[in-house]
Order: structure tokens, then C-alpha cells, then sequence
């Protein structure tokens, strides 16, 4: 009988453990091991270390950073100011009346633009999701909007909402509204410039939302409207009894996202404005946002440490409003309690 014993086979895919030599040591690895151990250790660190460098450099230092700016006198226009503030910049909040009005301006915005532009992007999906002749071109319509350079499209739609030569009052007075001797004035007054910021955010990103429904859609067995149509289920009842409630994790993706947009809303309204350099939002402050006036407090009137102070308000106030629209939106799309 023979005393060898055979070498064990490595079985499911798992290389075999160095063996050990005479005297009780580990025999010393080759470049394949120690290679193969680099590549399984240390490689996938490696990958995603670039990622991480470039959010801890663009990223976490300048939120860091930021919020030590919002605890000092930081003005660029006088220097000899005390260095530290505290609480003072925040403290000034409450009592500054541009501040207020820019959040009520960006609230009416934010309202007026993200409720009808999901509701449009869920009913354009659906129209999406079904049998339509020339679907990939009426996909790519879609999106357009989504790739047209958003100052280019701002330009357009300031020049569409012009008081005496737009073609919105022209398409207005063709319903009887507006028009001729009595035109509106979109800059006059809050209303009509929330409205008309709001179409532009709208025509921006109907298209990407109902794209992203409609992907979400395609993963929905169709067995299930068959079922739903065979109860007599409508199309709008399939929409928001089964559709809506199956996509619940992209409904609430889109919500945050465009809230997220909502209230860092800045090209569209400063663009809109006849003197954009001045980022007042118009004469009367009708439309200026709280981006904008964070851009006009911090390199217009040069008070970098007030404009952080902002900038962290902001921040909390984007945070508490995400966390609202996503109870909101879990409760109406079935979600649980």
C-alpha cells in the first residue's frame, strides 16, 4: 500500500492554502499567489478610491468649509471686520425680509412646476408604455427638451413670454385672454412670472420623468392590466391603482430629485429677467429665488459669510421638504403607514 497521500483538489472555485513545509512553516508564495491576493484584497479599493478622492476634495471640503464661512464675518469689501460671528448670520435670517420673499417665490415656483410636471411625465409614460406606431421616435421626441442647452431654452421662452411681441399673449388672444390692447405682463407681478417659470422648468423635464416611469413601467407584467381590463378596470384606473403603486421607489426617486431641483432653481429665473446681471428678479423682487439671491449676497454685495449662512438654510430646508413629499408620496402611491 502506498504511504503517499494525494494533493486535495480545490473544490468550488477556491484556491488551495499554501502548504506547509517541514519544519512547520508556510512555504513562501509565488507572484501568481501574491498577485491573486493583491487582486482580491486590495483592487476593489483601488477602483472606487477615485470617486471618493474627487467627493472628499469637490465635495465634502467645500460643505466643510462652507459651513465655517457661515460662522464669520467674511466680506470681501472689508477685511477688518471681527473674524468670528457665530450664530449671527443665521440669527439675521429671520429678520430679513429677501430672504422670506425669495422662499415664498421659490415655494409658489416649486409648487406650480414639480406637482403638474410629475403628474404630465406619469400620464406621458403611460401613453409610452402602450402600442403606439414609431415608439422609439416618439421616445426621442421626448427627450429632447431634457438635451436642448438650458440657457438656449430660456433665451426662447424669455422672448415667448415678452409683454408686447410674445407668443404667448398671441396664443392667448386666440382664447380670448389677454392680447390686443390689454396684454399680459409676465414680470409684472408674481403669478404670471411664477407661471412662466414655471412652464420652462416643465417643458425641461416632463420628458426625463416619463422616461424614467416609463422604464419602471416595462418591468410591470402585462398580465396584470390584462387581468385589471377584464374587471373593467379603465386605463385611468390602471394608471393609479396598479401602475403608480408598482413604481413606488421611482415615483419617490423623481420626488426627491425634483425637489432637489425645485428649490436650487437659478438659470430659469435669472434668465428671465431683463437685467440678469442684477439678480434682484425683477423690479420688484417677483420672481427672485433663494439661489439667486444666495448669488447676489455672496458676489454682488460681496458677503460671503452671510450668503454660507444661506446656503445652510437652504440646505435644511431641502432636507425637511424631501422628507414631507416623501411621506406624501408613499401614503398616495400605497405605500405603507
Amino acid at each position: 500500500m502506498s504511504t503517499t497521500r494525494a494533493a486535495a483538489t480545490p473544490s468550488s472555485g477556491r484556491r488551495a492554502a499554501p502548504e506547509r513545509g517541514r519544519g512547520g512553516g508556510r512555504q513562501r508564495l509565488t507572484w501568481r499567489d501574491r498577485l491573486y491576493r493583491f487582486d482580491l484584497r486590495y483592487l476593489p479599493y483601488l477602483m472606487i478610491a477615485p470617486f471618493f478622492l474627487l467627493f472628499i476634495v469637490f465635495g465634502l471640503f467645500p460643505l466643510l468649509f462652507n459651513g465655517v464661512v457661515a460662522l464669520r464675518n467674511y466680506r470681501l469689501d472689508d477685511p477688518t471686520l471681527p473674524y468670528w460671528a457665530g450664530f449671527d448670520n443665521f440669527s439675521k435670517l429671520f429678520g430679513d425680509e429677501y430672504f422670506w420673499n425669495a422662499l415664498y417665490n421659490t415655494f409658489g415656483i416649486f409648487l406650480l412646476s414639480t406637482v403638474p410636471q410629475l403628474l404630465l411625465a406619469l400620464v406621458v409614460a403611460a401613453l409610452l408604455n402602450r402600442k403606439l406606431r414609431a415608439q422609439t421616435w416618439w421616445r426621442v421626441a421626448v427627450l429632447l427638451p431634457y438635451v436642448t442647452p438650458i440657457v438656449a431654452s430660456t433665451m426662447v421662452f424669455s422672448v415667448f413670454f415678452s409683454r408686447d411681441f410674445g407668443m404667448a399673449n398671441w396664443v392667448l388672444g386666440l382664447f380670448g385672454i389677454g392680447g390686443g390692447d390689454d396684454p399680459i405682463d409676465w414680470r409684472a407681478d408674481k403669478l404670471h412670472s411664477w407661471m412662466a417659470i414655471a412652464t420652462m422648468v416643465n417643458w425641461k423635464w416632463i420628458g426625463y420623468n416619463a422616461l424614467l416611469y416609463l422604464a419602471a413601467m416595462q418591468s410591470i407584467p402585462r398580465d396584470v392590466y390584462e387581468a385589471a381590463a377584464i374587471d373593467g378596470a379603465s386605463p385611468w384606473k390602471q394608471l393609479w391603482r396598479i401602475t403608480v403603486p408598482m413604481i413606488r421607489p421611482v415615483v419617490l426617486f423623481t420626488v426627491i430629485l425634483s425637489t432637489i431641483g425645485g428649490f436650487q432653481l437659478f438659470i430659469e429665473p435669472m434668465l428671465f429677467d431683463l437685467n440678469a446681471q442684477a439678480a434682484t428678479g425683477g423690479a420688484g423682487r417677483e420672481w427672485q429665488t433663494i439661489a439667486q439671491l444666495i448669488y447676489k449676497v455672496g458676489w454682488k454685495d460681496l458677503d460671503l459669510g452671510y450668503a454660507a449662512a444661506m446656503s445652510w438654510a437652504l440646505f435644511l430646508i431641502i432636507l425637511i421638504v424631501a422628507g414631507v413629499n416623501t411621506l406624501l408620496t408613499n401614503r398616495l402611491s400605497g405605500g405603507r403607514k
